[in-house]
Order: C-alpha cells, then structure tokens, then sequence
C-alpha cells in the first residue's frame, strides 16, 4: 500500500471555504482519476500555534497508480487549486509505503 500525501497550509481566513472546497470538489476529483481506493483529510495538530495546515492522504495499490495521476491528471488539478487560492497556501507532497 502507498500513500501520496499532499501537506497544505492555508490563510487561516480561509481554511474554511479551503476545506468545504476540497471536500466537495477537489477530492471527489482526485478521485474520480481511478488512480487510488480512497482518502483521509487530517487536521495538523502541534503544540505551537502553526494555522491551519492539513493532510491529505490518497491510498494506491501500485506505483504505476502515481506516476498515471502525476502524467495524466495532477497538473490540471494543481492549476484549479492554485487559481481558487493563489498566494494564500503552500503545499508539499510526499510519497510513502506501508511496511
């Protein structure tokens, strides 16, 4: 099992609509790509006040899955999100495997 791990930290004004949108739109979309079984959203939680950073998490089976969302799919989706949010986030992404 992989994980494709997308940490954002959002503009605390608008964490809100950041994440009812990436609930109903953008998620679904990921997912809608057939490239991973399914997703968790975490809330970062640390003990200094760091705003609102998350992470969501897109399970895979096969790192042919990845590299498919990565050539086919990501950079339309990426550019959504940059264009709904522009300089008000920073986002990383990370690959893990279950052992």
């Amino acid at each position: 099992m992989f994980i494709y791990n997308v940490t954002v930290s959002i503009d605390p004004e608008l964490e809100q609509d950041w994440l009812t949108w990436m609930q109903q739109i953008h998620i679904p979309e990921v997912l809608q790509t057939g490239c991973f079984m399914q997703n968790k959203i975490l809330k970062v939680i640390t003990d200094v006040d760091s705003g609102a950073t998350y992470s969501i998490q897109y399970f895979y089976e096969l790192e042919s899955d990845i590299e498919t969302y990565r050539n086919n799919f990501a950079p339309d989706l990426q550019r959504k999100h940059l264009e709904k949010f522009k300089d008000k986030f920073v986002a990383f992404r990370t690959i893990l495997k279950e052992i």
